[in-house]
């Protein structure tokens, strides 16, 4: 027999009755049932109950056995008796008798339980994260994300990809981010970056006469972290084809994000579909870029209602400057001033004067509230008309760029039906009794986030939103360029590297404000999963793109320089994404952090608590670099 194990914590089943079997694991819990022993084992596969009673001889050392103790058991796998059996368990059948026990190695006393499932500081959490992965929840995650990424790796390969690996330690690479630099010693003073992405090299290799690439990046930024976003590090489904257009990459994509999603929703519906919705929609009808589609709320303008009218807040905001809008989010089943006065207190506490409203009850038109008051019933009665005119259909899109104002346009064509279905809890009829509206009044550019945030609010509030479906969309046409307030210059609105739409031609003639760009995203439940884009090939368009965001041809051979001398022997069209493995992992295991799903994270400081990162180091090793601190004064 094995030194350790015959079979393992999670093997064992009727067929095994009778047999004597050897196990190792961890005791997961022990009771004591007048007198008799009970010890679940638990190794990666599974668990195992087994039994000493008074009689066995192993009964004295099963007594001194704690949780977390590793042991090895020998014993007789026999049928549990009637009425003990544990059908949630595939070991439930069955119980192992022990005659020996082994210890392998004792415990100390825990700083968090492994049973069960209960909340624990995070900092306890990641300081023994290797105790927290013996979680059954975290451990299944874990093992969720290594079977997503095969399912990637397959789906990827089906497609025609070929998996490659670029390196790690490159030049810095302005790309949105802080670079993370490791200097060099053998070129004192010079610094190394590790990638932020694999953005050139895989150009590079569209360069070097490969046709379709893809890799499960590491990729490193040195940003703030938050909930969805892991600071240090993360990985990426990256990929980039050859001789493609924006079509062709959405049809390589959209079945490796689909397949994936279907393969590990655990049945909740996934859209088969997805829309496209412009980026310039996007943000008028839902706040964002990254809308939740499962949510059936959209932002409508009804400026032309308080132009002139008795409310003097929004006439006289309208009145001042043209640009002035008044956006109206719908409310159904809101419509109570206990609810609506929750709302404006927590506009307040997110930094904004509040959130004016009108509900309607008892048959009234007129509504009630502040605003209904002061802009009167006929207005109020105009409000309502409009807006049931415009309930009564869904969200449509997309829309063009210089329409992008006009409600009547950005309800030009229809979801498809997946997506339709989720909007089944809107009330198609319109605005009742018991229903509510809210109102934001600013510059779009000034307001769509706030406005965004509201929709999400009160689509929660209310219990609007199906959280049992996976609703994706592509979000298309991002703007090239955005004005820098802070710099007073336009500049890149997300990669440098993309294809505006016109090409050269865009560049040299049109406002760079107005110009969209070959760049997408997809999104799925609010979160942006995949970003990519159409790539600028053309030397000389790439020379004239970063020169209007104030870069001239030397900046772009000094920083881009491989790249750019590539592009004078024969570049091909192309382009690709980056989809974020672990939020996509994030979304299918059910959690909202990404620490839920991540091996060995860094916590909100991005101190690695369990190895002491990051760490001081000697003066030798800085005197190797050429490198003398200047540290802050406290």
């Amino acid at each position: 027999m094995h030194r350790y194990r015959s079979h393992t914590c999670g093997a064992l089943r009727d067929s095994h009755i009778d047999q004597t079997v050897r196990l190792s694991g961890w005791c997961h819990r022990i009771r004591d049932h007048g007198g008799v022993l009970f010890i679940d084992l638990r190794d990666h596969y599974g668990l195992t109950q087994c039994v000493a009673d008074p009689d066995s001889p192993a009964f004295a050392q099963a007594e001194k056995l704690r949780s977390e103790w590793v042991v090895r058991i020998d014993g007789k796998a026999r049928r549990r008796p009637a009425g003990t059996e544990n059908p949630e368990l595939p070991t439930g059948q069955i119980e192992i008798y022990i005659n020996e026990i082994e210890v392998l190695g004792p415990a100390g006393e825990l700083p968090l339980p492994v049973f069960g499932e209960q909340e624990y500081p995070e900092d306890i959490r990641l300081k023994y994260r290797f105790l927290d992965l013996r979680r059954e929840k975290l451990h299944q995650n874990i093992m969720t994300r290594g079977a997503i990424v095969d399912s990637m790796r397959k789906r990827m390969k089906e497609q025609g990809f070929f998996e490659f690996q670029t390196p790690i330690l490159t030049a810095s690479s302005p790309e949105g981010a802080r670079d993370f630099l490791v200097p060099s010693r053998i070129h004192p003073g010079k610094f190394y970056a590790l990638p932020q992405a694999p953005q050139q090299y895989k150009q590079l290799l569209m360069m070097s006469g490969f046709d379709r690439y893809f890799q499960i990046a590491p990729c490193f930024r040195d940003e703030d972290p938050r909930a969805d976003r892991l600071p240090g590090e993360f990985y990426q489904l990256d990929l980039e084809m050859s001789f493609v257009e924006q079509d062709d990459v959405f049809a390589a994509v959209e079945p490796v994000i689909t397949g994936v999603f279907e393969e590990f929703a655990k049945g909740k519906p996934v859209t088969k579909n997805w829309p496209r919705i412009s980026h310039s929609a996007s943000v008028r009808a839902f706040g964002t870029d990254k809308p939740d589609l499962r949510n059936p709320l959209m932002i409508h303008d009804v400026t032309n209602v308080f132009r002139d009218s008795g409310f003097g807040l929004f006439a006289r905001g309208i009145a001042r400057d043209s640009n002035v809008r008044i956006w109206a989010i719908p409310a159904p089943k809101g419509g109570s001033r206990a609810f609506c006065d929750r709302m404006d207190g927590w506009a307040k506490g997110e930094g904004q004067p509040g959130l004016g409203y009108i509900f309607w009850r008892d048959g009234d038109n007129a509504g009630a509230g502040p605003i209904a008051k002061n802009i009167g019933p006929e207005l109020a009665a105009q409000l309502k008309r409009e807006l049931n005119g415009r309930l009564g259909q869904l969200v449509r899109v997309p829309v063009p760029m210089e329409e992008q104002n006009s409600l009547e346009n950005l309800l030009a064509e229809t979801f498809p039906i997946e997506v339709a279905n989720s909007y089944r809890n809107l009330r198609p009829s319109g605005l009742v009794d018991g229903d509510a509206v809210f109102f934001v009044m600013g510059v779009p550019k000034d307001i769509y986030k706030f406005a965004g945030t509201a929709r999400t609010k009160v689509g929660e509030e209310l219990a609007l939103i199906d959280k049992e479906q996976f609703a994706m969309a592509w979000i298309v046409d991002f703007p090239m360029y955005e004005y820098d307030e802070e710099a007073k210059k336009i500049d890149f609105a997300h990669n440098p590297f993309s294809m505006p739409q016109g090409g050269l031609g865009a560049l040299e003639s049109l406002d760079p404000l107005s110009i969209p760009a070959f760049q997408y995203d997809i999104t799925c439940n609010g979160y942006e999963i995949a970003s990519g884009g159409i790539r600028n090939h053309r030397p000389e368009a790439m020379v004239k793109a970063f020169e209007i965001a104030g870069y001239g041809e030397n900046d772009v051979v000094e920083r881009f320089g491989g790249m750019y001398r590539a592009f004078q022997y024969g570049a091909p069209p192309h382009g690709g994404m980056a989809a974020g493995v672990d939020r996509i992992v994030m979304l299918l295991c059910g959690t909202t952090n990404l620490r839920e799903i991540s091996l060995f994270p860094m916590n909100q400081r991005a101190e690695d608590l369990l190895m002491g990162a990051p760490s001081d180091v000697t003066p030798k090793q800085l005197r190797e670099l050429h490198i003398r601190l200047n540290l802050p004064q406290d």
